[in-house]
């Protein structure tokens, strides 16, 4: 007999719903939200797993890999349509929820999502780690030019490059301002350095990536929009 299981994704624990061709609850049990003990439930030999469901969320990819790695059927379901199957539970509950997804796997009423491979999400938690770098830098730039408004000092137009000699200049006949200032360019200063190196470690992979350089045929196509 072929079994279904639902999965039920929260941080700490996941709720865990198998069912047989019957739509008949075989075992309902929760486990730590890891790959490891999740599979330690499903590999047992009673059950002829088919499908395994769980909703699209912050750790579905990380489940998906792990699953997927140990051999499961796994499939990871479209949030929307979770939701609305699961609104005729009359409670809703984590172990509620878990047999809905089950129902859902046993009579295929579902949508599935695609799941990026695991190069991809490093990659694009590369390039939001390095969006997250210069818009922090950016802000305290803008922060900067702010304070020193306040006392008729303009920073004018000035590149990356030379901001920081630009602040210096302003402020050397104001000790007092020159010490405010010092921590604010010094923080600058290393989210400019640790966002330079991220950068470049973009610019490496995409030079090394065939569909990388292709794109970057394209005219206004450069690094980050090809890799992205």
């Amino acid at each position: 007999m072929k079994h279904f299981v639902g999965l039920d994704i929260s941080v700490k624990e996941t709720a865990v719903c198998v069912v047989d061709e019957t739509g008949r609850i075989c075992r309902e049990v929760k486990v730590v939200s890891h790959p490891d003990d999740i599979i330690a439930v499903l590999k047992d030999s009673t059950w002829n797993v088919e499908r395994v469901g769980l909703e699209a969320g912050p750790l579905s990819q990380w489940l998906f890999e792990g699953l997927a790695r140990a051999g499961l059927p796994v499939i990871c379901i479209e949030t929307r349509h979770v939701k609305a199957f699961l609104k005729a539970q009359p409670n809703k509950t984590d172990r509620n929820d878990a047999r809905g997804i089950a129902q859902m796997m046993r009579v295929n009423l579902f949508r599935p999502v695609h799941i990026k491979t695991l190069t991809s999400q490093k990659r694009r938690v590369l390039l939001t780690a390095r969006k997250i770098l210069q818009e922090k830098a950016i802000a305290i730039e803008n922060d900067i030019r702010g304070l020193l408004r306040n006392f008729g000092l303009k920073v004018g137009a000035v590149g990356t490059a030379k901001f920081e000699d630009r602040i210096r200049e302003l402020v050397e006949c104001m000790p007092d301002l020159e010490q405010i200032m010092e921590p604010l360019l010094a923080a600058r200063r290393k989210l400019r350095e640790e966002f330079a190196h991220l950068h470049r470690q973009v610019l490496a992979i995409a030079r090394g990536d065939a569909t990388c350089r292709r794109l970057m045929t394209v005219p206004g196509v450069g690094s980050i929009v090809a890799l992205a």
